[in-house]
């Protein structure tokens, strides 16, 4: 790769090709990234004319090179959620922060946690992939945060091996709205056979839909609760969302009080689709929710939700007893 020089440049796919790992970049130039997606950032500058004429590929080698030639920064916070519950309204609130690089399930972040690669060359991909999302394109970037897929809470220990001083949230809510949202319009954890192996597997047979939803939902929300128990991270119901990113989350990201009032300007809009304005329906979801619904969640998905309300409550964010809530 020609005198290593990637400045502007972000990785956007990572797969094996002839035995080969190899890195698929796209130029951003000094673009922020102030979607709800990573995925919908990439389509966009996918449409520049630069990137319809030219592309780029590399080994996987070549992120721990342009670490060393460029050091991003450090990752200053991962979001770790239970799907549809919030968590991309905390990452749209510091995306409206021009100090803040914010990257929203990035599939390269996915495909490297899970990948069969040997643990010190994973080890060095994945240092070297967040160094490339950590680029200061704009010169005043300060602080890099990652929301990950919802089922990479099952990675957490491999991330945690490469970023041990970076803190991280676990975010949920009940999780019959959550369920009834995925019969809605399932997420891709919540189609049979859809993302390959992860956390949320087991070896049961499912009866339905409502049971395969409510089983690994359950799953979810308990690896999250051991996470946190274990791990030091931090309990966020989607109940104490957005006034928390004022108080206890505020903290957490270090925001200053000019940083608070900006951020709150996603607040309204419709996180995932923000041209839309934001209606509340978690009362319409739990109308909605069948019989059936609600009972494949209350054996399979109750017991880690109200554990994780117990923690939550009892803890400071930071591990600590001191009966602090919201």
């Amino acid at each position: 790769m020609e005198s290593l020089n990637l400045h502007g440049w972000l990785p956007i796919r990572v797969w094996q090709q002839v035995g080969e790992w190899r890195v698929d970049w796209c130029w951003f130039g000094d673009r922020q990234l102030s979607q709800p997606f990573f995925g919908d950032a990439v389509e966009e500058a996918l449409r520049l004319p630069f990137n319809l004429v030219f592309r780029r590929q590399t080994p996987l080698s070549a992120l721990g090179q342009w670490q060393q030639c460029s050091p991003g920064l450090t990752p200053s916070a991962f979001i770790f959620h239970a799907s549809r519950c919030g968590s991309t309204l905390i990452s749209q609130m510091l995306a409206q922060l021009d100090d803040h690089i914010v990257i929203s399930e990035p599939p390269p972040l996915d495909t490297l946690l899970r990948s069969d690669l040997p643990p010190a060359e994973r080890h060095a991909a994945l240092k070297g992939l967040m160094s490339a999302y950590g680029q200061r394109r704009r010169g005043e970037e300060r602080r890099l945060v990652i929301k990950l897929d919802a089922w990479n809470i099952g990675e957490l220990a491999l991330l945690r091996e490469c970023f041990p001083d970076t803190p991280w949230l676990f975010v949920y809510r009940d999780p019959l709205e959550i369920a009834v949202s995925h019969l809605r319009r399932p997420g891709m954890h919540m189609v049979p056979g859809l993302i390959g192996a992860s956390v949320l597997d087991d070896a049961l047979p499912f009866s339905g839909r409502e049971d395969f939803v409510a089983r690994r939902l359950g799953r979810l929300l308990q690896a999250g609760l051991e996470h946190c128990r274990a791990g030091g991270g931090v309990a966020v119901n989607y109940s104490e969302l957005p006034e928390a990113m004022a108080g206890r989350l505020a903290a957490f990201f270090q925001l200053d009080p000019a940083q608070r009032r900006h951020a709150f300007a996603a607040v309204g809009r419709h996180a995932k689709q923000p041209a839309q304005a934001f209606a509340g329906d978690s009362e319409d979801k739990r109308r909605e929710a069948s019989p059936l619904l609600f009972e494949r969640v209350r054996y399979w998905a109750q017991t880690p939700y109200q554990s994780l309300e117990w923690l939550r409550s009892h803890s400071c964010g930071e591990g600590r007893a001191c009966s602090l809530k919201g």
